[in-house]
Protein backbone atom coordinates (compact mmCIF):
# COMPACT_ATOMS: atom_id res chain seq x y z
CA UNK A 1 0.00 0.00 0.00
CA UNK A 2 1.33 3.61 -1.08
CA UNK A 3 2.15 5.80 1.78
CA UNK A 4 0.92 8.72 -0.27
CA UNK A 5 -2.96 9.74 -1.84
CA UNK A 6 -1.54 12.06 -4.64
CA UNK A 7 1.79 12.08 -6.12
CA UNK A 8 3.45 13.68 -8.94
CA UNK A 9 6.21 14.25 -10.38
CA UNK A 10 7.14 16.90 -12.99
CA UNK A 11 3.72 17.36 -13.76
CA UNK A 12 3.57 20.73 -16.41
CA UNK A 13 0.65 22.06 -18.18
CA UNK A 14 1.59 24.36 -21.05
CA UNK A 15 -0.57 26.55 -23.12
CA UNK A 16 1.03 28.09 -25.86
CA UNK A 17 3.94 30.34 -24.13
CA UNK A 18 2.27 29.94 -20.76
CA UNK A 19 3.25 27.37 -18.31
CA UNK A 20 0.11 27.16 -15.88
CA UNK A 21 1.94 24.52 -13.93
CA UNK A 22 5.56 23.90 -14.38
CA UNK A 23 7.43 20.49 -13.15
CA UNK A 24 5.30 20.33 -9.65
CA UNK A 25 6.09 17.19 -7.46
CA UNK A 26 3.54 17.18 -5.09
CA UNK A 27 3.84 14.56 -2.10
CA UNK A 28 0.23 14.45 -0.31
CA UNK A 29 0.22 11.55 2.78
CA UNK A 30 -2.16 9.71 3.24
CA UNK A 31 -4.27 10.57 5.92
CA UNK A 32 -3.38 14.58 5.76
CA UNK A 33 -5.45 17.80 5.58
CA UNK A 34 -2.77 19.21 2.40
CA UNK A 35 -3.27 23.16 1.83
CA UNK A 36 -2.40 23.59 -1.26
CA UNK A 37 -1.89 27.31 -1.73
CA UNK A 38 -1.08 30.33 -4.02
CA UNK A 39 -2.59 33.76 -5.13
CA UNK A 40 -4.86 33.78 -8.08
CA UNK A 41 -3.44 32.44 -11.21
CA UNK A 42 -0.74 30.25 -9.48
CA UNK A 43 -1.73 27.80 -11.59
CA UNK A 44 -3.88 25.68 -8.64
CA UNK A 45 -7.24 25.41 -10.07
CA UNK A 46 -5.20 23.91 -13.04
CA UNK A 47 -3.20 21.03 -10.91
CA UNK A 48 -6.57 19.86 -9.55
CA UNK A 49 -7.75 19.63 -13.27
CA UNK A 50 -4.71 17.32 -14.38
CA UNK A 51 -5.74 15.25 -11.14
CA UNK A 52 -9.02 14.92 -11.79
CA UNK A 53 -8.57 13.90 -15.37
CA UNK A 54 -10.57 17.02 -16.70
CA UNK A 55 -6.89 18.53 -18.53
CA UNK A 56 -3.99 16.03 -20.03
CA UNK A 57 -0.68 16.94 -18.39
CA UNK A 58 1.90 18.46 -21.28
CA UNK A 59 4.53 16.66 -19.31
CA UNK A 60 5.25 14.94 -15.94
CA UNK A 61 2.90 12.04 -14.31
CA UNK A 62 0.56 12.03 -11.67
CA UNK A 63 -1.19 9.09 -9.37
CA UNK A 64 -3.75 8.66 -6.79
CA UNK A 65 -3.48 5.50 -5.04
CA UNK A 66 -1.09 4.60 -7.22
CA UNK A 67 -3.72 4.80 -10.12
CA UNK A 68 -3.26 6.87 -12.70
CA UNK A 69 -5.41 7.98 -15.79
CA UNK A 70 -6.82 6.97 -17.92
CA UNK A 71 -6.40 3.18 -17.49
CA UNK A 72 -7.89 3.59 -13.73
CA UNK A 73 -10.70 6.40 -14.32
CA UNK A 74 -13.12 4.78 -12.82
CA UNK A 75 -11.06 3.57 -9.62
CA UNK A 76 -10.01 6.94 -9.20
CA UNK A 77 -13.12 8.31 -9.18
CA UNK A 78 -14.61 6.20 -6.90
CA UNK A 79 -12.25 6.71 -4.36
CA UNK A 80 -12.15 10.41 -4.80
CA UNK A 81 -14.66 13.89 -4.02
CA UNK A 82 -14.32 16.86 -5.92
CA UNK A 83 -15.86 20.17 -5.33
CA UNK A 84 -15.08 22.39 -7.80
CA UNK A 85 -14.49 26.48 -7.71
CA UNK A 86 -17.16 27.29 -9.47
CA UNK A 87 -20.23 25.53 -7.63
CA UNK A 88 -22.46 23.83 -10.11
CA UNK A 89 -24.50 20.97 -10.59
CA UNK A 90 -28.33 20.05 -12.34
CA UNK A 91 -29.59 23.59 -11.86
CA UNK A 92 -33.45 22.31 -12.39
CA UNK A 93 -32.58 20.06 -9.66
CA UNK A 94 -33.41 20.28 -6.21
CA UNK A 95 -30.83 18.49 -3.01
CA UNK A 96 -33.36 15.13 -2.88
CA UNK A 97 -33.36 14.79 -6.95
CA UNK A 98 -29.26 15.25 -7.18
CA UNK A 99 -28.99 12.47 -4.40
CA UNK A 100 -31.07 9.86 -6.34
CA UNK A 101 -29.40 10.91 -9.27
CA UNK A 102 -25.90 10.37 -7.42
CA UNK A 103 -26.89 7.49 -5.46
CA UNK A 104 -26.10 4.91 -8.42
CA UNK A 105 -23.04 6.27 -9.44
CA UNK A 106 -20.59 5.56 -6.67
CA UNK A 107 -20.60 2.14 -4.66
CA UNK A 108 -19.80 3.18 -1.36
CA UNK A 109 -22.82 5.97 -1.62
CA UNK A 110 -24.27 6.54 1.49
CA UNK A 111 -28.02 7.94 2.37
CA UNK A 112 -27.87 8.39 5.76
CA UNK A 113 -24.25 10.37 5.37
CA UNK A 114 -26.60 12.32 3.02
CA UNK A 115 -29.29 13.03 5.13
CA UNK A 116 -27.20 13.76 8.59
CA UNK A 117 -25.37 16.60 6.55
CA UNK A 118 -28.38 18.11 5.10
CA UNK A 119 -29.63 17.99 8.10
CA UNK A 120 -26.62 19.06 9.95
CA UNK A 121 -25.73 22.20 7.50
CA UNK A 122 -29.21 23.24 7.17
CA UNK A 123 -29.58 22.44 3.51
CA UNK A 124 -32.49 23.40 2.29
CA UNK A 125 -32.57 20.37 -0.33
CA UNK A 126 -36.26 20.72 -1.80
CA UNK A 127 -34.83 23.98 -3.36
CA UNK A 128 -33.75 23.85 -6.91
CA UNK A 129 -30.14 24.01 -7.09
CA UNK A 130 -30.00 27.43 -9.43
CA UNK A 131 -32.68 29.34 -6.26
CA UNK A 132 -29.76 28.33 -3.64
CA UNK A 133 -27.37 30.78 -1.92
CA UNK A 134 -23.53 30.31 -2.48
CA UNK A 135 -23.55 28.99 1.14
CA UNK A 136 -25.61 26.62 0.46
CA UNK A 137 -24.33 25.73 -3.00
CA UNK A 138 -21.14 24.94 -1.43
CA UNK A 139 -23.01 22.96 1.29
CA UNK A 140 -24.59 20.53 -1.23
CA UNK A 141 -21.95 20.42 -3.25
CA UNK A 142 -19.63 19.20 -0.25
CA UNK A 143 -22.73 16.96 0.98
CA UNK A 144 -22.51 15.22 -2.43
CA UNK A 145 -18.45 14.52 -2.08
CA UNK A 146 -19.05 13.21 1.66
CA UNK A 147 -21.82 11.04 0.62
CA UNK A 148 -20.06 8.72 -2.00
CA UNK A 149 -17.66 7.68 0.67
CA UNK A 150 -14.42 8.52 -1.39
CA UNK A 151 -10.96 7.98 0.49
CA UNK A 152 -9.70 11.39 -1.00
CA UNK A 153 -11.67 14.63 -0.87
CA UNK A 154 -10.02 17.63 -3.58
CA UNK A 155 -11.43 20.97 -3.01
CA UNK A 156 -11.03 23.46 -4.89
CA UNK A 157 -11.21 27.01 -3.32
CA UNK A 158 -14.48 25.60 -1.51
CA UNK A 159 -15.02 28.21 1.09
CA UNK A 160 -14.40 31.15 -1.63
CA UNK A 161 -17.00 34.08 -1.04
CA UNK A 162 -18.69 32.61 2.12
CA UNK A 163 -19.22 34.15 5.38
CA UNK A 164 -17.55 33.29 8.77
CA UNK A 165 -20.38 31.33 10.22
CA UNK A 166 -21.09 29.11 6.93
CA UNK A 167 -16.70 28.73 6.67
CA UNK A 168 -16.35 27.38 10.09
CA UNK A 169 -18.83 25.22 9.85
CA UNK A 170 -17.59 23.59 6.41
CA UNK A 171 -14.17 23.63 8.04
CA UNK A 172 -15.27 21.45 11.07
CA UNK A 173 -17.32 18.93 9.38
CA UNK A 174 -14.32 18.53 7.11
CA UNK A 175 -11.55 17.77 9.64
CA UNK A 176 -13.95 16.32 12.51
CA UNK A 177 -16.26 14.29 10.40
CA UNK A 178 -13.76 13.57 7.17
CA UNK A 179 -10.12 13.32 8.04
CA UNK A 180 -10.78 12.31 11.70
CA UNK A 181 -11.90 8.96 10.07
CA UNK A 182 -8.04 8.81 8.81
CA UNK A 183 -9.53 10.31 5.14
CA UNK A 184 -6.77 12.42 3.04
CA UNK A 185 -7.92 16.24 2.05
CA UNK A 186 -6.37 18.11 -0.56
CA UNK A 187 -7.62 21.60 -0.18
CA UNK A 188 -6.53 24.53 -2.56
CA UNK A 189 -7.10 27.75 -1.79
CA UNK A 190 -5.53 31.50 -1.28
CA UNK A 191 -7.04 31.88 2.56
CA UNK A 192 -4.01 31.58 4.65
CA UNK A 193 -5.50 31.81 7.84
CA UNK A 194 -8.16 29.35 7.42
CA UNK A 195 -5.71 26.59 5.99
CA UNK A 196 -3.08 27.23 8.70
CA UNK A 197 -6.05 26.16 11.15
CA UNK A 198 -6.86 22.95 9.43
CA UNK A 199 -3.68 21.90 7.46
CA UNK A 200 -0.65 19.71 8.69
CA UNK A 201 1.15 19.62 5.48
CA UNK A 202 1.10 22.58 2.50
CA UNK A 203 2.78 22.99 -0.79
CA UNK A 204 2.83 26.70 -2.33
CA UNK A 205 3.07 27.26 -6.00
CA UNK A 206 3.72 30.40 -7.50
CA UNK A 207 3.78 30.79 -11.09
CA UNK A 208 2.90 26.96 -11.91
CA UNK A 209 5.98 26.29 -9.49
CA UNK A 210 6.50 24.65 -6.31
CA UNK A 211 8.01 26.97 -3.73
CA UNK A 212 7.83 25.16 -0.66
CA UNK A 213 6.00 21.65 0.49
CA UNK A 214 6.52 20.65 3.92
CA UNK A 215 4.77 19.65 7.43
CA UNK A 216 3.03 22.48 8.91
CA UNK A 217 4.96 21.32 12.14
CA UNK A 218 8.17 21.68 10.50
CA UNK A 219 7.87 25.54 9.08
CA UNK A 220 6.51 25.91 12.48
CA UNK A 221 10.11 24.90 13.93
CA UNK A 222 12.36 25.99 11.62
CA UNK A 223 11.51 29.32 9.95
CA UNK A 224 12.21 32.66 11.63
CA UNK A 225 12.50 36.10 11.70
CA UNK A 226 15.74 37.90 13.40
CA UNK A 227 15.99 41.35 14.16
CA UNK A 228 19.82 42.86 14.34
CA UNK A 229 21.47 45.62 14.34
CA UNK A 230 24.91 46.38 13.38
CA UNK A 231 27.26 48.26 10.72
CA UNK A 232 27.74 46.70 7.22
CA UNK A 233 25.88 43.36 7.84
CA UNK A 234 24.87 41.18 5.38
CA UNK A 235 22.13 41.74 3.20
CA UNK A 236 22.52 38.76 0.60
CA UNK A 237 20.05 36.18 0.40
CA UNK A 238 20.70 32.91 -0.06
CA UNK A 239 19.79 29.22 0.68
CA UNK A 240 19.17 29.59 4.22
CA UNK A 241 17.95 33.59 4.01
CA UNK A 242 14.66 34.22 2.25
CA UNK A 243 14.98 37.78 2.39
CA UNK A 244 16.89 41.06 4.02
CA UNK A 245 14.86 44.17 4.60
CA UNK A 246 17.42 47.01 5.65
CA UNK A 247 16.55 50.16 7.24
CA UNK A 248 19.62 51.77 8.65
CA UNK A 249 21.50 50.02 11.03
CA UNK A 250 18.65 47.54 11.90
CA UNK A 251 18.84 44.75 9.66
CA UNK A 252 15.35 41.55 9.98
CA UNK A 253 16.19 38.59 8.28
CA UNK A 254 14.07 36.19 7.60
CA UNK A 255 15.45 32.38 7.72
CA UNK A 256 14.00 28.98 6.43
CA UNK A 257 16.07 27.15 9.00
CA UNK A 258 19.52 26.96 11.69
CA UNK A 259 18.55 30.46 13.16
CA UNK A 260 20.59 29.83 15.84
CA UNK A 261 23.70 29.02 13.83
CA UNK A 262 23.00 32.36 11.53
CA UNK A 263 22.50 34.43 14.80
CA UNK A 264 25.54 33.45 16.00
CA UNK A 265 27.32 34.13 13.11
CA UNK A 266 25.92 37.90 13.01
CA UNK A 267 27.01 38.44 16.34
CA UNK A 268 30.49 36.95 15.15
CA UNK A 269 30.02 40.20 12.84
CA UNK A 270 29.76 42.69 15.92
CA UNK A 271 25.75 42.56 15.54
CA UNK A 272 23.50 42.76 18.38
CA UNK A 273 20.30 40.26 18.16
CA UNK A 274 17.16 41.98 18.85
CA UNK A 275 14.91 39.30 18.48
CA UNK A 276 14.27 35.79 17.42
CA UNK A 277 10.56 34.83 16.49
CA UNK A 278 8.90 32.32 14.74
CA UNK A 279 6.76 32.92 11.78
CA UNK A 280 3.64 32.27 10.82
CA UNK A 281 1.93 30.90 7.74
CA UNK A 282 0.92 33.47 5.86
CA UNK A 283 4.59 35.39 6.99
CA UNK A 284 6.32 32.67 5.52
CA UNK A 285 3.95 32.61 1.98
CA UNK A 286 4.64 35.99 1.28
CA UNK A 287 8.40 35.88 2.48
CA UNK A 288 8.68 32.95 -0.54
CA UNK A 289 6.40 34.60 -3.05
CA UNK A 290 8.00 37.94 -2.80
CA UNK A 291 11.47 36.03 -3.10
CA UNK A 292 10.06 32.96 -6.18
CA UNK A 293 12.89 30.83 -5.18
CA UNK A 294 11.67 27.38 -5.66
CA UNK A 295 12.66 24.88 -2.86
CA UNK A 296 12.53 21.02 -3.00
CA UNK A 297 9.73 19.26 -2.29
CA UNK A 298 9.12 16.71 1.15
CA UNK A 299 11.82 18.63 3.05
CA UNK A 300 11.26 21.94 5.16
CA UNK A 301 14.42 24.12 3.85
CA UNK A 302 15.37 22.60 1.84
CA UNK A 303 16.65 24.36 -2.24
CA UNK A 304 17.38 22.94 -5.05
CA UNK A 305 21.15 24.11 -4.62
CA UNK A 306 23.40 23.34 -1.76
CA UNK A 307 24.49 26.70 -0.64
CA UNK A 308 26.80 27.36 2.74
CA UNK A 309 24.89 28.74 5.71
CA UNK A 310 27.63 30.67 6.54
CA UNK A 311 27.71 33.91 6.62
Amino acid sequence: MTEHALLTEGLAKIYGRTRAVDGLDLHVPRGSVYGFLGRNGAGKTTTIRMLMGLARPTRGSLSIFGMSWPGDRLRILERTGYVAEKKLLFEAMNGRDLVRFNRPLFPHWSDEVASNYARQLEIPMDRPFKKLSLGNRTKLCLLMALAQGADLLILDEPTAGLDPVVMDELLRVLIDDYAGEGRTIFLSSHNLAEVEKVADWVGIIHEGKLLLEASLEGIRAEYRRITASGNSLPGATNAQVISVNAAGSAYEYFVRNRAEQFASGLRQQGATILDISPLNLEQVFLQLVRREEPCTSGNTGATHAAVSSSI
